[in-house]
């Protein structure tokens, strides 16, 4: 058992993973005990497995919630999308899984390509807090970025408020799209959410430790393994290593 990352990681004698349960491909469902089940839960069974020590699972509702609680002595690692926002105070992994983030446009839109929704006047449906919506934050220069709570949230608004575009995960505009008739999702990406497994940034050794378990689960085929369990092929994609 790795001593000094296991004393870090679980000071407490059990692996608190802070699991964002807001990502429905991460967290596909609950296990009998209520505990969530899904690619997410299952990384950090692992890496608690490799530490020698139980797994507690904390759940947040969103991602967001989750970082703010770095710190607070509430969760030991975090499964989350690592942005530069959150790494201020979190010491990520490089991504073990990611997902493609794009928009979506109403019935008779002029907008075609993702490069034709960052102009003036065009307003943006999006979860407030996301990583996606972050990486907006940071990149969008003309465009309005809009906000709401949940991803539902923002599906209302972009209908109730007849926005210009609604962004999102792909997997998850691809349902929305149902209830929206005419609607398209453009082709491509803005960019890709990858999902890595933090820890305080004061925990060297458990940092260095989540680094090399990531690495490995990545080549030797774990996370590829866990995609398949959990039935998310084509929606959520291993990394690119590093």
């Amino acid at each position: 058992m790795p001593a000094a990352a296991a004393a870090e990681l679980a000071p407490h004698g059990v692996l608190r993973a802070g699991i964002n349960m807001g990502n429905f491909l991460l967290v596909t469902g609950k296990a009998p005990n209520g505990d969530p089940s899904g690619v997410s839960p299952d990384m950090a069974r692992a890496i608690a497995d490799r530490l020698g020590v139980p797994v507690q699972y904390v759940p947040f509702a969103r991602p967001g919630e989750l970082a703010d609680a770095a710190g607070q002595d509430v969760w030991d690692i975090g499964l989350i999308g690592a942005e530069p926002a959150r790494a201020e105070k979190i010491a990520f992994t490089p991504a073990y899984v990611e997902i493609q983030a794009t928009y979506l446009v109403p019935a008779g839109s002029a907008l075609q390509r993702i490069e034709d929704v960052d102009k003036p006047g065009v307003r943006i449906a999006v979860t407030a807090r996301s990583a996606y919506d972050l990486w907006l934050e940071r990149n969008i220069r003309h465009a309005t970025l809009v906000r709401a709570d949940s991803l539902p949230g923002a599906v209302e608004l972009f209908q109730r408020e007849k926005l210009e575009a609604l962004a999102g995960l792909r997997p998850g505009l691809l349902s929305d799209i149902e209830k929206l008739p005419g609607a398209r999702i453009l082709d491509g990406q803005f960019t890709a959410v990858q999902q890595a497994i933090g820890t305080a940034r004061a925990n060297a050794a458990g940092a260095a430790f989540l680094r090399d378990f990531v690495a490995e689960a990545k080549a030797s085929g774990l996370v590829a393994q866990l995609i398949e369990k959990h039935g998310v092929q084509g929606r959520l994609s291993v990394a690119p290593g590093d």
